[in-house]
């Protein structure tokens, strides 16, 4: 078995394929994967716990999501919104009764946490970074947890599965180890943008399919351009899912521009090849770019030979009229 690991980009440290990416992608479908998400403090994702009386009704007033009464066990997802209403930090939690557990993208974790920190005012919370002690794991429906081992809370994945904060001490879950590959080609066939990847510093929630935003909810920083962009519709940009060109032996870098008819129009985010679809990509592209049109990207080259030019036809994610003055037109 090879283990090829990631050497840049925000996964960077952490492992590619072991060995078959096709085998993987298909150990996630059937429930029998293990993905490590954080194998070591400062590598992948991170950690933190907010803990208090308090916790439930202050991030309620600090994000996008409705967290008034959540039940425990209930996962969730939130942002965190500058005032102008674009995406600084996201947040992928669930609340087990006592604490809110959470995870956010990788080296995101620090400062989200002296955010919080300084949000906490005379409230009733405790804000932690853990890191250092505790990793994310995902694990099929049908992997067990070994010996003794278990995990200190357990979140519903929307991709299916479980994601388990897991004491770095312990031993993994045993099922099919699974790479980056396959498990960053599973989630960009369902469409599930990642922030930071996905997005840009001037992502607002109503680009992306408004991810972990609830609107019926009282007033949180940035709400009033979200408000406003989903009364009035149309957002600037909206999200796509590329399908590339197979006969190209490429896939485009994180931040390529997309373009056509000579003019850039977008950029690409995550890339990947999925076992059934083939080469596929999400992507920003602004508002005004046909559904229809045919866009062109550019693979990664080297040092001695430039980038090909890939063709990708557009499945899009987000409307572009959604809004509340038309009816939306995908499901």
């Amino acid at each position: 078995m090879t283990i090829v690991h990631v050497l840049a980009g925000p996964d960077a440290g952490l492992v590619w394929h072991h060995g078959s990416p096709v085998a993987e992608q298909r150990a996630l479908e059937a429930g029998t994967g293990v993905v490590d998400w954080s194998p070591s403090p400062g590598v992948g994702r991170g950690v933190l716990t907010v803990t208090g009386p308090d916790r439930l009704t202050w991030l309620h007033s600090l994000t996008t999501q409705h967290l008034e009464g959540l039940g425990a066990g209930e996962p969730f997802t939130a942002l965190v919104l500058s005032p102008t209403g674009h995406i600084e930090h996201v947040l992928h939690g669930v609340d087990d009764g006592g604490t809110v557990w959470a995870w956010t993208e990788p080296g995101r974790v620090a400062d989200l946490v002296s955010w919080l920190d300084r949000m906490r005012f005379m409230t009733r919370v405790e804000v932690a970074d853990r890191s250092d002690e505790v990793g994310l794991v995902w694990v099929g429906d049908g992997v067990d947890t070994p010996g003794d081992a278990k995990p200190l809370a357990i979140r519903r994945s929307p991709l299916g599965g479980r994601e388990l904060f897991w004491p770095r001490e312990a031993p993994l879950p045993e099922g099919v180890p699974v790479g980056v590959w396959a498990a960053e080609a599973i989630r960009i066939a369902a469409g599930q943008p990642r922030i930071g990847v996905d997005t840009d510093h001037r992502t607002i929630p109503n680009e992306i399919g408004l991810l972990g935003t609830h609107l019926d909810k009282g007033c949180y920083r940035g709400q009033e351009t979200v408000a406003r962009v989903h009364t009035l519709g149309r957002p600037p940009r909206r999200l796509v899912q590329l399908m590339l060109d197979g006969s190209v032996d490429a896939l485009p870098e994180a931040g390529s521009p997309v373009r056509a008819d000579g003019r850039e129009v977008g950029f690409v985010g995550s890339s990947s090849r999925h076992h059934e679809l083939g080469p596929i990509a999400l992507a920003l592209v602004k508002r005004n770019l046909p559904v229809e049109a045919t866009v062109v990207v550019t693979g990664v080259g080297t040092d001695d030979q430039p980038g090909s030019d890939i063709t990708a036809a557009q499945e899009p994610l987000v409307d572009p009229e959604v809004g509340l003055h038309v009816r939306p037109r995908l499901g």
